[in-house]
């Protein structure tokens, strides 16, 4: 991949511009189903409650062993918890320093209720909708279907974009194939709790933060200029 010759991004949300982690630890810690099991229970524990698939690379509810389809139901049903995601520091200022740039910009979250995330979206990202596209994607009953790579071609068609100028940031793994299969680049977030990527993808390139991300593309199109 040639940075300098990337025009449009597409960013993951959880993991990526918000903090899924957070929102994980005060379900478990405070939901009336789970608060007692996991009374006690410290931040970096969180990898032993929901055990990291290696093909996820990062924490997901509906890797724990008895209860994730719970799990996954009952935080997606109650909103306080739902969207208790806060954005990681400077996202609004990276955003705003990438369309200032003149990058086109993009979200692609993947979730189980779009009706709730799109809504959580459009509240959280309020001071960048005027340039950043909200999209959504609905989940398969499992996460590593089609469902994001099918969506990043409607969205090449739908907004006239070339997915050799596109990169998708995201924390997950099996998401960086969904990229490579629309024929985008991919780009992985090491967000915490994230594992480190198998062999056959360990080219692609990662970054700890999106502020890095904008470096490594505005150094480049610097360059290029």
């Amino acid at each position: 991949m040639n940075p300098s010759q990337i025009k449009n991004i597409f960013w993951d949300v959880d993991g990526v511009l918000a903090d899924l982690n957070y929102a994980y630890f005060h379900f478990l810690t405070k939901h009336p189903n789970y608060r007692d099991r996991y009374a006690g229970l410290k931040w970096e524990q969180l990898p032993e409650v929901l055990p990291i698939l290696p093909e996820y690379g990062a924490l997901e509810l509906k890797t724990h062993p008895e209860l994730g389809v719970e799990m996954d139901r009952d935080f997606c049903a109650d909103q306080s918890f739902f969207r208790n995601r806060p954005l990681y520091p400077g996202v609004i200022e990276t955003l705003k320093r990438l369309d200032a740039a003149g990058y086109r910009q993009f979200t692609m979250s993947a979730t189980f209720d779009v009706v709730a995330k799109t809504a959580y979206l459009n509240e959280v990202l309020a001071p960048v909708t005027d340039f950043l596209t909200i999209e959504c994607v609905q989940h398969g009953e499992f996460m590593q279907d089609t469902a994001k790579a099918d969506s990043l071609r409607k969205a090449y068609e739908k907004y006239d974009l070339k997915p050799e100028e596109t990169i998708l940031v995201d924390d997950r793994i099996y998401n960086q194939c969904a990229a490579i299969d629309s024929g985008a680049h991919p780009v992985r977030l090491r967000c915490e709790f994230t594992s480190d990527l198998p062999a056959e993808l360990n080219w692609i390139p990662e970054f700890p933060d999106v502020a890095a991300v904008a470096d490594w593309l505005t150094s480049k199109k610097s360059d290029r200029a």
